[in-house]
């Protein structure tokens, strides 16, 4: 082969595919693990040894092109040099460029998209150069402050998710009721301190550098420059990590703060946080109007405060401020009275005379309602299949999202509020036909069931089963290396289909194509064998890693004569 063919776009694709990613897995996480462990026992001279090592590391570099390239959602958003994707042929040379750790930061290019308030997010776009950096970053120091985040720290975290801290709240609640104070701090990502972050991260001067230049990167917005003083752009592979690093201690500045037994009760309150969202649950209003102010002064330190409008004080049981109950991720936390012989007993063996019922919040299914019928307004004129498939895209996510608390009756009231949009969809449609010609070409009935469909049928609200979330233990963390509670976690991990929990007991938790175990963190993907997608047997399906998956499926390159 001559020079010009090893150094062609064909042979770079090749190149690329053929790289031993296996083995740059298991090299990558071995670090990883190795930093957990030391930063567990206090060993910081070892954590920043092999912080060092992974940072030069030839296998973390090539995972990082592979995650923002491949992996990532947001992976087609271009920033200030206009590059929305990067072909094969150019992966290798990114991660050999990678090397060059010293290189100043690109411009961040700012977007804005709307929140479910009528406001606005701004988010900062880095470039593919500086996305893959950040990751490689956020890849050797996640594993060392994965050890030191406090229990209940739940938002962006690896293995853990939003279900983890309603399991948190239920549990501190279900046998007392308590005091709530529902908090959001106000512009977190936007306003925080810049001095007080760094040196809380606390790490070697190269990676201080590296974190440092990514928060003061000037920002393009509508064709002006803005110099950033504070915050952590949005829209950044390692921005979350970073203002999870700069909340971290509020829980224990808070639960310090109070004694943990007064009068032979539990004194002590919980705080449970999920980004920039957080809950204070305690028994006496008093001592949690203390805690407000505990918490105020806290966040003055970061450069935060509360935002006043969305922070509320009320009671899981009673009645206070004219409110009962919260909402917290979407949900809706409330307790209410019922009779001896149908509530629980606590610990001591009393009755309770209240239940603690979590439920869709309503402002979540208004969104929901909203959307079903914007997706059926926007299908009048078009086939059926193109209808069903969105329609089942959007139940499936939300009814997965809510599958995990009482949402039962909800599921049922939208599954009829569902039939009505649909009713009204083939009235549009037909409206010189008569009801049962459109029931004959629209539906099939089966087992004294409709289902919209004819080859393949919608799956409803209604058909989702309600099953328990299992909240995360303690401060567990997949950096532990502990196969056996995360492969079983996993598979019952709220968000993974039925389908998907069937394949990885199967496959015992390991990736059918490179043997590796799957993470919590990992895309996964059905792949059938035998390349017939409407083949759906167990038998024939396969769970991938989604990068496996894609490789399974990439056109084999011919080698130039």
């Amino acid at each position: 082969m001559t020079n010009a063919q090893k150094h062609s776009p064909a042979a770079r694709i090749e190149a690329w595919r053929n790289l031993p990613w296996k083995k740059f897995q298991r090299t990558v996480f071995r670090l990883q693990k190795r930093i957990y462990r030391a930063a567990s026992r206090g060993d910081k001279r070892t954590v920043r040894n092999l912080q060092r090592l992974l940072l030069c590391s030839s296998a973390a570099r090539h995972l990082a092109v592979r995650q923002v390239t491949q992996e990532n959602q947001g992976k087609k958003t271009p920033g200030v040099d206009g590059v929305a994707s990067l072909p094969p042929s150019k992966r290798v040379a990114l991660a050999e460029d990678l090397r060059d750790l010293g290189r100043k930061p690109m411009p961040v290019r700012r977007l804005y998209i709307p929140k479910t308030n009528g406001e606005k997010r701004p988010l900062g776009i880095p470039t593919m150069r500086d996305r893959a950096m950040q990751a490689l970053v956020k890849g050797v120091l996640e594993p060392q402050w994965e050890a030191q985040f406090e229990a209940n720290s739940y938002g962006f975290r690896p293995g853990r998710s939003a279900h983890d801290a309603i399991g948190a709240i239920y549990l501190s609640i279900n046998q007392t009721p308590k005091y709530v104070l529902d908090a959001d701090i106000e512009h977190c990502f936007d306003r925080i301190d810049h001095r007080y972050l760094l040196d809380k991260l606390d790490t070697f001067p190269r990676l201080r550098r590296l974190v440092r230049g990514w928060l003061k990167a000037r920002i393009v917005d509508r064709g002006e420059w803005l110099f950033p003083e504070a915050g952590t752009p949005q829209g950044g592979v390692l921005s979350p990590l970073l203002a999870n690093v700069a909340l971290h201690g509020l829980e224990e500045a808070l639960v310090g703060s109070i004694p943990r037994r007064k009068d032979g009760l539990n004194w002590s309150p919980t705080v449970v946080r999920y980004a920039d969202d957080f809950v204070i649950l305690h028994r006496d209003l008093d001592t949690l109007s203390q805690l407000k102010q505990r918490a105020q002064r806290w966040l003055g330190r970061v450069g935060l405060r509360l935002k006043p409008n969305k922070t509320h004080l009320t009671h899981t049981l009673r009645p206070h401020n004219g409110q009962v109950g919260f909402d917290f991720l979407g949900f809706n936390v409330r307790q209410h009275r019922v009779g001896p012989y149908r509530s629980g007993k606590d610990a001591q063996g009393n009755r309770l005379g209240f239940k603690t019922i979590i439920t869709p919040s309503k402002a979540a299914q208004r969104r929901h309602r909203r959307r079903l019928a914007e997706i059926v307004k926007k299908y009048r004129g078009a086939h059926q299949e193109g209808l069903r498939k969105e329609l089942q895209a959007q139940i499936s996510g939300w009814c997965q999202y809510y599958s995990h608390v009482v949402s039962r009756k909800v599921f049922a009231c939208l599954e009829r509020y569902l039939f009505w949009l649909l009713k009204r969809w083939a009235r549009h449609r037909h409206p010189t036909k008569g009801w049962h010609w459109r029931v004959k070409r629209y539906w099939t009935i089966q087992d004294r069931r409709w289902y919209f469909g004819k080859a393949r049928f919608l799956k409803t609200h209604i058909d989702f089963k309600i099953k328990r979330h299992a909240k995360v233990q303690g401060q567990r963390s997949p950096y532990d290396g502990d196969w056996t509670y995360w492969g079983y976690r996993l598979r019952a991990y709220a968000g993974v289909s039925r389908i998907k929990g069937l394949l990885l007991k199967k496959q015992t938790g390991r990736c059918d194509c490179c043997g590796l175990y799957f993470r919590v963190e990992d895309l996964l993907e059905v792949h059938h064998r035998d390349g017939e997608r409407k083949n759906n047997r167990l038998a024939n399906l396969a769970l991938l890693h989604a990068s496996c998956h894609h490789a399974r499926h990439a056109v084999p390159m011919t080698r130039a004569a």
